[in-house]
């Protein structure tokens, strides 16, 4: 019987940006990674809205780790300015790694390449956010030299139980809004 083929090494990961044939590859180990259930209380969802939005408006800061031909983690980062103020800010809205590749290093040089493509736009600081319950991403930003931990509160309501929305429950299907035309944070518009 003859033996399988062993995976390459992490280390053979190719850095690159993101190409428009990449975008399935991404999206479907973005929802393997980012599963509503596990966590519900993100204010960002990741869906095929915020993927292609961002791949259109951003595509220089949307980067993918190439292995072997298999797109095994990704970075999408932005570059917001403040109206009226000199700084600049890199932003890196997701990172993830494929769990079945383990700890080799592949976010750490994903993380390294957005920081240089940051720097290079003019940026003079880098933000992120995580979920305070997640243990392995604080880590690792610290880990980056993360060390300015400013809390921030995330307010949600169920509506389910709310008189409109069961008066709506019931009726015609409502009206979808159709997707932002950017990812940006409303607060902060960057280039475009």
């Amino acid at each position: 019987m003859p033996r399988p083929r062993p995976r390459p090494s992490a280390a053979s990961a190719v850095i690159r940006e993101m190409a428009l044939g990449d975008l399935p590859a991404v999206f479907a180990l973005g929802e393997k990674l980012f599963p509503a259930d596990k966590w519900p209380a993100l204010y960002r969802t990741w869906d095929e809205y915020e993927l292609a939005v961002h791949f259109a408006s951003d595509s220089e800061t949307c980067l993918v780790a190439d292995l072997d031909g298999e797109v095994v983690g990704f970075a999408l980062g932005t570059l917001l300015e403040k109206r009226g103020s000199a700084w600049c800010y890199g932003y890196l809205l997701w990172l993830g790694v494929d769990g079945d590749i383990g700890r080799k290093g592949i976010a750490g040089r994903l993380f390294e390449r957005i920081t240089e493509i940051f720097i290079e736009q003019g940026a003079r600081m880098i933000m992120v956010d995580t979920d305070a319950e997640n243990e392995a991403a604080l880590a690792f930003f610290r880990k980056q030299g993360f060390a300015q931990e400013n809390p921030h509160v995330f307010l949600s309501r169920n509506l389910s139980r709310d008189p409109d929305y069961l008066r709506h429950r019931d009726g015609p299907p409502p009206k979808r809004r159709k997707p932002a035309t950017s990812s940006r944070p409303n607060y902060a518009p960057g280039k475009g």
